[in-house]
């Protein structure tokens, strides 16, 4: 078996670290191949941690659909999980690639600003720390459907030189070694204002979707606020839960 051991001397937080140990043992070929986890007992013991934290780690990774447990008889990895990552979420262009929808980008600005409130308190940092903004129109060859604005934390250090054509999470995975790996989402109905129905091409007070999107690192650290408007007959929203 992999040998497991977590930092107590560490300050990323123990069930932190335990969701990192499960995300490994998660990608281990004995565990894919359909062996049960240890049991939390086992695991906890080998891990000196609590049962509790043990399993906070472990409700995260079912809630995420990376496991499935089965009453009294254990923990194993996702058959989902091994066949495709669909229960992650997946960045614009690649949802679109995936359900086969072709996509053109009309509009891409890219500028520094101070940040909002909202931002200030999202992201912790001072109201005078200029943050990037990205705004792209996005839609089918025919015509635009959904106008994002984002912003991000100083810190990852994006410079706004990117080619920030390619998919945005490949770019903060592959250049920057930050994983978009928690979403929190917010979704409304509103009516357009006078920009947004210029650019989605809709008469101001139409019928938009609104997303808000709260973007968390691989150490829940915030990373990025994701703004999406989006005309109300391009957007459907799914929602899977299983009792």
């Amino acid at each position: 078996m992999m040998h497991l051991s977590i930092d107590h001397n560490s300050s990323v937080p123990l069930h932190i670290q335990a969701e990192e140990l499960l995300r490994k043992m998660i990608e281990d070929p004995q565990f894919r191949n359909g062996k049960f986890l240890p049991n939390e007992v086992e695991l906890s013991k080998e891990l000196q941690i609590s049962r509790t934290t043990l399993r906070q780690a472990l409700n995260k990774l079912v809630y995420e659909g990376l496991l499935v447990r089965k009453k009294g008889i254990g923990t194993k990895v996702s058959e989902k999980t091994v066949s495709s990552k669909s229960m992650n979420w997946k960045s614009f262009s690649q949802e679109m690639a995936a359900r086969g929808i072709p996509i053109r980008n009309f509009e891409l600005h890219i500028s520094w600003v101070k940040p909002q409130e909202e931002l200030v308190h999202f992201f912790d940092i001072k109201p005078e720390q200029k943050v990037l903004k990205l705004e792209r129109l996005r839609g089918r060859p025919e015509g635009p459907f959904v106008y994002f604005v984002s912003y991000f934390h100083p810190s990852i250090g994006l410079s706004g030189e990117e080619d920030f054509k390619r998919p945005l999470y490949e770019i903060l995975e592959q250049d920057y070694k930050v994983t978009a790996t928690l979403s929190k989402e917010e979704i409304s109905a509103k009516a357009a204002d006078n920009f947004i129905g210029a650019k989605l091409e809709i008469d101001a007070g139409s019928p938009i979707l609104f997303r808000k999107r709260f973007v968390y690192d691989q150490d829940e650290h915030p990373i990025e606020l994701n703004m999406g408007y989006y005309k109300s007959d391009s957007f459907i929203y799914t929602v899977e839960s299983r009792r």
